[in-house]
């Protein structure tokens, strides 16, 4: 058997043999749903889907270069398709019911449909690089410069598979952008806190700050306007942010947010 064929196997086979020990978490009640829980949520739930969307490529190229990186995500798509498929078949009923990719095959067409979901797949490696600035830059910024820190685990996590009647392909892809949107909804929040603190001036594009500002609702409560001056800006910053601040979040953060009268908790 040559090296790269038996990569292959291993690599597949190691994929499903841990998916199937996490299928069978729930087979040991309190204390599998309790471990299956915390594989769902940050910090566990890097570890775990790096093993599954990462390591294999990673090893692969280790052992045997570039080849070895091709069957290590060869092997990872394998593995794919043998646990929808898997899953879908232990799942009868749900399988034969409303499904969310025979719905979209309706409406923009199988191949389109099938062709535009898989693609997607080329986004993962960009997510794990946000992940890292959110896990290894950002909280440098908690202790220098004093951003609020989060709990990146109310953030990156993933339930949907708690959803009633996904299964299989569903499901799997359903999962991904639980995974995404949280990774993305983290980045810029943690992005909000940068832009206010560093550089809270507009911009000169009208058609920048309309696109920009759902997500940095600063541009339009607090930045200084495009044609201002710089006495504006540091006037701004000296505004928004004391030396005695425990925290400097951006302007709308909810720690700034007072109740009565009271003190921002940022200022506490």
């Amino acid at each position: 058997m040559s090296p790269l064929l038996q990569l292959y196997l291993m690599s597949v086979g190691a994929l499903l043999i841990v998916a199937w020990l996490f299928q069978l978490l729930g087979l040991l009640g309190s204390f599998g749903r309790r471990i299956g829980d915390a594989l769902c949520r940050a910090p566990l739930l890097d570890v775990a889907l790096f093993y599954f969307t990462a390591l294999p490529a990673i090893i692969g190229m280790i052992l045997q270069g570039w080849p070895g990186l091709a069957i290590g995500i060869a092997a990872q798509f394998t593995a794919l398709l043998i646990w929808i498929a898997l899953h879908e078949l232990t799942h009868p009923n749900a399988r034969k019911g409303p499904r969310i990719y025979r719905t979209l095959n309706g409406i923009v067409g199988t191949g389109a449909n099938i062709l535009g979901v898989w693609w997607t797949a080329w986004a993962i490696p960009t997510f794990w690089a946000l992940r890292f600035t959110e896990f290894f830059v950002y909280p440098v910024l908690t202790r220098t410069v004093r951003f609020p820190k989060y709990k990146q685990g109310e953030w990156v996590n993933l339930s949907r598979h708690k959803f009633s009647g996904l299964v299989g392909y569903d499901l799997i892809w359903c999962l991904y952008c639980d995974w995404m949107t949280g990774v993305w909804s983290l980045g810029g929040e943690m992005l909000r806190n940068v832009e206010s603190f560093w550089c809270p001036i507009r911009f000169y594009s009208d058609k920048k700050c309309k696109n920009c500002v759902v997500d940095y609702p600063d541009i339009d409560d607090g930045w200084v306007a495009a044609d201002g001056t710089m006495e504006d800006v540091t006037n701004v910053l000296a505004e928004k942010y004391k030396k005695d601040d425990k925290a400097n979040p951006w302007y709308g953060h909810p720690a700034r947010l007072t109740v009565e009268g009271e003190e921002p908790k940022a200022r506490e």
